[in-house]
């Protein structure tokens, strides 16, 4: 299966390392990401999920639940934890899905076989309120993502989602934002009472809305 932007999130039920869930009902009506590590105990996925445990106040702030997943058991799970807590300086709070028979991997498209036949490769769901996906990011097993990129990625889904705005190339919160070629400068100029900038007919800023 083939999972791409806009298609639903697929329900499943798994064990975590804090217990049991169900994907769709963990996330309620919060924004969700989701994201794949090859195994545990690895030097790579040590450093993201502390750095991501870190992370905690500012996923909490934009409202969005993190869930992570590794084709191994439970208590390694657990065991390993403990050592993230230890060498990454943190305390991981977010569960860790169980995928010892990579079902879940599987239905989100997480093996690539020509990269592994049975490791998955570091991909990465940002998911809205109503279960849509919204991003998909997919590295190899050996790099380690840029949370600060999705920290970047999740502002501007939720930026465009309260207001009819894009974000240009490189934009971080607070920047200048784009209007949409749907909507004309005349019509922009009422909309957005901070004021339009135009470059091309096409190519319109006006400063952030606020949020």
């Amino acid at each position: 299966m083939s999972i791409k932007l806009g298609d639903t999130a697929p329900d499943f039920q798994a064990e975590t390392s804090l217990g049991d869930i169900k994907f769709h009902e963990f996330l309620g009506n919060s924004w969700g990401i989701l994201f794949s590590h090859p195994a545990d105990y690895t030097p790579v996925c040590t450093t993201e999920l502390g750095y991501t445990s870190k992370l905690k106040p500012e996923f909490d702030k934009r409202g969005t639940k993190v869930i992570a997943l590794s084709v191994d058991g439970v208590e390694d799970h657990q065991n390993w934890i403990k050592d993230i807590n230890e060498t990454q300086h943190t305390e991981v709070q977010f569960p860790i899905i169980a995928d010892k028979d990579r079902k879940i991997s599987e239905l989100y498209d997480f093996i690539h076989p020509n990269a592994s036949a049975t490791a998955t490769v570091r991909s990465l769901l940002i998911i809205d309120p109503l279960k849509k996906v919204r991003l998909i990011i997919t590295y190899p097993a050996s790099t380690g993502r840029n949370f600060n990129e999705i920290l970047r990625v999740l502002d501007s889904l939720q930026l465009v989602d309260s207001h009819t705005i894009a974000t240009p190339v490189n934009w971080e919160s607070g920047d200048d934002v784009i209007v949409p070629p749907i909507i004309s400068t005349e019509d922009a100029r009422k909309i957005f009472p901070k004021g339009v900038t135009e470059i091309k007919p096409y190519l319109r800023y006006t400063p952030q809305p606020n949020t």
